[in-house]
């Protein structure tokens, strides 16, 4: 026989149980139905992501120190490697954590970020590739700053809402090939090579946006997403050290 006390505690464990289920069920309203499999498999390929970005931020500096010599060459690959592990980092807190507060909080950290890194790359590629176009690498570092910020700010406080998330997909597509308008410059400033490697990555991040898309009705295909991303942000930065700052 179970004495009174012991009954009470059950039914307290049992209260408290129910109490959790049902606000991860709460909380599950706010984020895609992937399994925890899926999660624990975009957590991790976007740790490689973050030990890219620590990779890319030292190489990156080192080799602008080494060749370039100049203060905007120098702050850009900062800039750039700092956005990488930036990104990647708060990505993968998200998809690790389980369905709370704290995973709506940097679920929002996640999509910013992504405009965060936008604007990082660019910076090379206006102040490092495009640097003998001045004052045009400047108008366009302007431009994907201030359409990046919108991106930044829509994302902070409203990303739930069905017309921001539309926005947002078709903000990357524009901010990230606006680089075409520019491409003979960037041609004729890196060469073929160079601008090939940046064009690859843009067209590798395009279709990883068609995963994304798709992530909520196909396992895994959001974890696809993370890896065309991941390739997309390699490319182009092998395509700034090597060309834009090494040749």
């Amino acid at each position: 026989m179970k004495t009174a006390r012991e009954e009470f505690k059950e039914e307290l464990k049992e209260e408290k149980i129910k109490e959790k289920n049902e606000y991860h069920e709460e909380m599950a309203k706010y984020f895609p139905p992937y399994t925890r499999g899926e999660e624990i498999f975009n957590a991790v390929s976007h740790i490689v992501g973050g030990a890219l970005g620590i990779l890319a931020l030292v190489i990156g500096v080192v080799f602008a120190v080494i060749y370039q010599k100049t203060t905007g060459a120098i702050l850009s690959m900062i800039f750039f490697g700092l956005s990488i592990m930036l990104l990647y980092t708060m990505s993968a807190i998200y998809h690790f954590l389980y369905p709370n507060k704290a995973k709506r909080v940097f679920r929002i950290f996640d999509h910013c970020t992504i405009y965060v890194l936008i604007c990082g790359t660019y910076a090379p590629v206006c102040f490092i590739l495009l640097n003998n176009y001045q004052p045009w690498n400047f108008v366009i570092f302007a431009i994907v700053s201030f359409l990046c910020l919108i991106g930044v700010v829509f994302n902070a406080i409203m990303l739930d809402k069905k017309p921001v998330k539309i926005m947002s997909q078709i903000l990357y597509l524009i901010v990230g090939w606006l680089i075409v308008c520019f491409m003979p410059w960037l041609i004729e400033s890196v060469g073929m090579g160079g601008a090939l490697l940046i064009l690859f990555g843009g067209i590798s991040y395009t279709i990883g946006v068609i995963f994304f898309a798709l992530g909520k009705k196909v396992r895994y295909f959001h974890s696809i997403w993370h890896i065309f991303d991941i390739l997309g942000t390699a490319l182009q930065f092998l395509g700034i050290l090597i060309y834009g700052i090494i040749l």
